[in-house]
């Protein structure tokens, strides 16, 4: 059986959508924090279990009979995180999966200057060392991110972030539909993934300019000084280590950490990948 965990967020439930259209649902378990949220699941033949990284006992049952397990990654950063993603690698080991897949990031270093790139090597390092068989999907950067960043500036014309670097933005869907593919081809990657990019590396200029094009109103990218950026963010109730590790993003951007491009994406999936400009356009079409 094949396990995905965190299967009601955002990318873990579209991982489990592509995966149904390639094995039958009771090949398929899933693990959440409330089980009533995947009843949709549940309906179409997926096995739901409660399960939670911060649960060892727990998760024992939860990964009970899996071939593989694949750990989505928490939407923490620090210790804690690395700590809630080892709990759960141990308690795949201890269910006898074959294999541990892990959602990565490209740029995952023990020196990056972003702390979720220190966490996901930490992580990588807590696969190498466990006995088992493991894939790291070395992701793209989110692609909503820089709509996340964007913000209101299609409004108000102006995008005053820090100084930035290329980023090779990737959207959630492309995503779910290689880590789909990969589960249903086990073995077909061991360690880390190349990076699962994206063609094209952008920067927030370029983001200004799509903006700007989509929406028929000039977007000015302007830079903001690190510390001023800092010093906003924690002036609108941004914790002061969370404002740093958002900073964090873009000095490792200006450093190249996520500039990387690779066509291993775009043969997993069979297609080109979803481009930066048609995730912008969905998204400033809902706000």
């Amino acid at each position: 059986m094949i396990i995905v965990t965190g299967a009601t967020g955002q990318l873990g439930r579209q991982i489990v959508e592509r995966l149904l259209t390639r094995v039958p649902a009771a090949r398929i378990g899933v693990s959440v924090r409330d089980p009533q949220k995947a009843q949709n699941l549940a309906d179409q033949g997926v096995r739901v279990r409660q399960g939670s990284f911060t649960d060892a006992a727990g998760l024992a049952h939860t990964f009970e009979g899996a071939s593989q397990v694949l750990v989505v990654s928490v939407d923490k950063m620090g210790e804690e995180c690395v700590r809630q993603h080892r709990t759960a690698i141990e308690a795949a080991v201890t269910a006898g999966a074959r294999r541990i897949l892990y959602t990565s990031q490209m740029g995952a270093g023990a020196t990056s200057r972003f702390q979720a790139c220190r966490d996901h090597a930490a992580t990588e390092e807590a696969l190498r060392t466990c006995g088992v068989p493991f894939t790291s999907l070395r992701n793209g950067f989110h692609a909503t991110s820089a709509a996340h960043f964007l913000g209101n500036a299609a409004q108000s014309g102006r995008l005053a972030l820090p100084a930035d670097g290329p980023v090779a933005w990737t959207a959630h869907a492309d995503l779910a539909d290689a880590a789909a593919a990969i589960l249903a081809d086990e073995g077909r990657f061991d360690g880390p993934t190349p990076p699962l990019t994206g063609r094209q590396a952008l920067t927030f200029d370029d983001v200004a300019a799509l903006a700007t094009e989509l929406t028929g109103r000039t977007v000015t990218r302007t830079i903001a000084p690190d510390d001023q950026f800092r010093t906003q963010l924690t002036g609108q109730g941004v914790p002061a280590e969370t404002a740093d590790q958002l900073l964090g993003i873009f000095t490792a951007s200006r450093a190249g950490e996520f500039a990387t491009t690779d066509p291993t994406l775009a043969a997993l999936l069979g297609r080109e990948p979803v481009t930066l400009r048609t995730v912008l356009r969905e998204q400033l079409s809902e706000s």
